[in-house]
């Protein structure tokens, strides 16, 4: 009877050891997701935050430094997060998992936007010069870019 076992374990053990190896094969990433649109049109920027989601559950929170710039109309996202209890978790759920949201100075004093009273959760900290070359020396640091 125990002979009969050990295949079984043995099956166990690869499945096992097969999940664990598919689960660390992406190993360390860093990624910069750009948002420059706005769910006037569409929730956009709701499909921006499943994805990044989806990657942080794929790679794991201790595997990826991820961030999120926006500029343009892609500050639409934490417009709306002020008065969506909804955003405001899922803003929030990303921010406890490591995820930095950077915001566009351009924008913000091109379209006369305070960060502090216009934006959910946004800090001085998280101003940026401009979005764009925030994006590209970003990409220069090895960030992978993501426009979803």
């Amino acid at each position: 009877m125990h002979a009969r076992l050990i295949p079984l374990f043995a099956v166990i053990a690869l499945a096992l050891a097969a999940g664990t190896a598919t689960a660390q094969s992406y190993g360390q990433q860093k990624a910069v997701y750009h948002i420059n649109t706005d769910g006037e049109s569409g929730p956009s920027y709701r499909g921006a935050m499943n994805n990044i989601q989806n990657h942080i559950n794929a790679v794991g929170a201790d595997n990826l430094d991820l961030k999120v710039v926006l500029h343009g109309d892609g500050l639409g996202l934490l417009v709306a997060a002020m008065a969506d209890d909804g955003l405001q978790t899922i803003v929030g759920g990303l921010k406890a998992q490591g995820v930095t949201f950077q915001v566009c100075n351009n924008t913000l004093r091109g379209r006369e936007i305070s960060y502090e009273t216009d934006l959910y959760d946004v800090w001085e900290e998280d101003i940026v010069d401009s979005g764009v070359a925030e994006l590209a020396h970003l990409q220069a640091q090895g960030y992978t870019y993501i426009k979803p």
